[in-house]
């Protein structure tokens, strides 16, 4: 059997590594490239299934709990597993409680606590949530690093001008450019700072009433500044008030981001259904996973096993 996977996003790469696992001879074709030009490219890399209950429906949870395994197994070394640190300034105190009833698998620490975790907030807040069972990974290396093992595994990769292209089945894993009438295109915008007064371990979470925004480290004092969801498919570059509210945060957070510089801006359009979950469905001349929304990392491994269930027809063991 031959599979051709549309698109070089998280979504088709982890198919492409669930259906190469079972020797199935795959196909990855994208109009790009490479995937830097993918809104995976541009995500946070948090694998906090707990944390996105606070806004999300139950399945982002049952269905996120393996991501990092999954990771893990397909890349390894690649996932830091240092949970991730919700947190809140005094006057968003309610904030914290309110994230807290939304969500599960917290500890609730205090001043000392966060100090414990993460030296630099230290005197910053006095309580916190942290969730131990948490994880992250860096979505350029991850994107970069399974394209590199589909190789050496035999996938071939196809790009541009390439598009008469044939196999036994088709996996359409393009996002946006799906065309498919339900989907919504949802803006997301990030910062990358490069701060080398500022040291932390695992993805905090600053919770603010009107645009809680997280940061996330990367190597060489680099941090992922994001959260911002807007119902547009506006690619255009970041707009002032996204770019304010996101240095005002990590301001926030730490003082020292005042004198990092801002090494990269970025737009991604996330796909989404009106519900916000992602689906895997049947189509002509196989299946379609689409509808990721922000959790691409998240939930592409357990929508990966899905499609290939359906388009193997095979009853695939639990993990």
């Amino acid at each position: 059997m031959h599979v051709l996977v549309k698109g070089a996003g998280v979504a088709g790469l982890t198919l492409a590594h669930e259906l190469a696992a079972r020797g199935v001879r795959v196909t990855v074709a994208d109009i790009r490239p490479d995937s830097s030009g993918s809104a995976s490219w541009l995500a946070g890399g948090m694998l906090a299934p707990w944390c996105e209950r606070e806004s999300a429906e139950e399945p982002v949870l049952t269905l996120g709990r393996m991501a990092a395994d999954w990771w893990d197994n397909a890349l390894p070394g690649e996932v830091v597993r240092n949970g991730t640190l919700v947190v809140a300034p005094p006057r968003d105190a309610a904030e914290l409680a309110r994230f807290a009833a939304r969500t599960g698998g917290h500890e609730l620490i205090d001043g000392p606590g966060v100090e414990a975790l993460e030296l630099d907030l230290a005197g910053r807040f006095q309580r916190g949530l942290f969730f131990p069972g948490e994880a992250h990974l860096d979505p350029r290396r991850a994107l970069t690093g399974l394209r590199e093992k589909l190789e050496a595994m035999g996938v071939a990769f196809r790009f541009a001008s390439e598009t008469t292209l044939s196999a036994d089945l088709e996996a359409d894993c393009t996002g946006m450019a799906d065309g498919d009438a339900e989907l919504r295109g949802v803006r997301g915008e990030m910062l990358i700072l490069h701060a080398p007064d500022v040291a932390l371990s695992r993805p905090v979470r600053l919770l603010h009433p009107r645009i809680p925004v997280y940061v996330v480290p990367r190597a060489d004092h680099r941090f992922m500044v994001g959260a911002t969801m807007i119902e547009s498919e506006d690619t255009g570059p970041v707009s002032v008030r996204s770019m304010m509210e996101l240095l005002n945060a990590a301001y926030s957070l730490h003082p020292a981001f005042a004198e990092a510089k801002i090494v990269e801006t970025g737009v991604g359009v996330r796909p989404a259904y009106a519900d916000n979950l992602p689906r895997v469905t049947r189509t002509g001349r196989g299946v379609r996973v689409n509808g990721l929304y922000r959790h691409g990392f998240l939930l592409s491994p357990a929508m990966a096993r899905e499609a290939a269930e359906m388009l193997l027809g095979e009853k695939l063991r639990c993990a």
